[in-house]
């Protein structure tokens, strides 16, 4: 089974892209099931009901978030009624939402996704461990292809969580910084893992947004609206090669889509 689990998508020029891009990765690559975690896809910060479905009808099957989960608040009737869509599964009980989202993939193989937010320099969150464990307890023996989103600010979060799952889940794929890495590996038990995928969206920018609002508000503090930028706009994700027999991942690959590779 291909998976292609897509990076934190900013503002409409991020969504936009996807809708442009996505069927033609599916169909170039042999994808079976697409999560993509857009938590910053409406304005840069948050998600709308609307710009879900926009996704899903794209040909995005889970959708996942991070801190940014509540900054619309009409997005909490999505998060309690659908089904492939999933808040942070460490946030507290009462918090609105699923703590994973399946889904059947192309080829006929359920899928699970959780996202577990990092604590290091993050609002205060319950433990990413303990909710890991509470969840996979939950889904044995219904699905073994499973993936955790990693929305994190520390890299050694993300190895932390990678070790501590290793073997018990598919991959471990880290978000949030917007900067795509390069230690993309398989680890021991067959759990694919990266740091972080990337961003989806405008790469001249600051992390997605406007360079000539960030950098003089930085020099100056004079605070400034931090838009969302649009130009030199990328797909970033990985694609992940899994048995699903075993759920256990075979390979692991960095992908970076331009709008010139689109077009061709």
């Amino acid at each position: 089974m291909r998976l292609l689990f897509i990076g934190d998508i900013v503002g409409s020029p991020g969504v936009t892209f996807v809708r442009r891009a996505l069927p033609v990765l599916i169909a170039r690559e042999g994808i079976d099931l697409v999560i993509a975690n857009a938590e910053n896809a409406a304005n840069g910060s948050g998600l709308t009901p609307n710009l879900y479905r926009c996704l899903r009808e794209t040909g995005v099957d889970l959708v996942t978030l991070g801190d940014h989960v509540y900054k619309k608040a009409e997005i909490i009737t999505t998060l309690e009624k659908e089904d492939h869509i999933c808040k942070p599964a460490n946030f507290p009980p009462d918090a609105p939402g699923r703590e994973f989202a399946v889904a059947t993939a192309r080829n006929g193989v359920p899928a699970a996704v959780m996202c577990l937010l990092g604590r290091t320099f993050m609002r205060a969150v319950d433990c990413p461990f303990r909710a890991a464990d509470r969840v996979l307890a939950t889904l044995a023996g219904q699905v073994r292809c499973i993936v955790v989103d990693v929305h994190a600010e520390a890299t050694a979060d993300k190895y932390l969580l990678g070790h501590y799952l290793k073997g018990r889940v598919s991959a471990v794929l880290g978000t949030h910084t917007h900067v795509p890495t390069a230690d993309e590996q398989i680890l021991s038990g067959g759990t694919a893992f990266i740091s972080d995928v990337g961003m989806t969206g405008p790469y001249d920018s600051i992390l997605g947004r406007r360079i000539d609002r960030v950098l003089p508000t930085t020099l100056t503090f004079v605070p400034s609206a931090f838009d969302v930028a649009s130009g030199d706009l990328r797909l970033a994700g990985v694609l992940v090669d899994i048995d699903p027999a075993t759920g256990h991942s075979q390979a692991i690959r960095r992908i970076m889509v331009t709008e010139a590779d689109v077009c061709t």
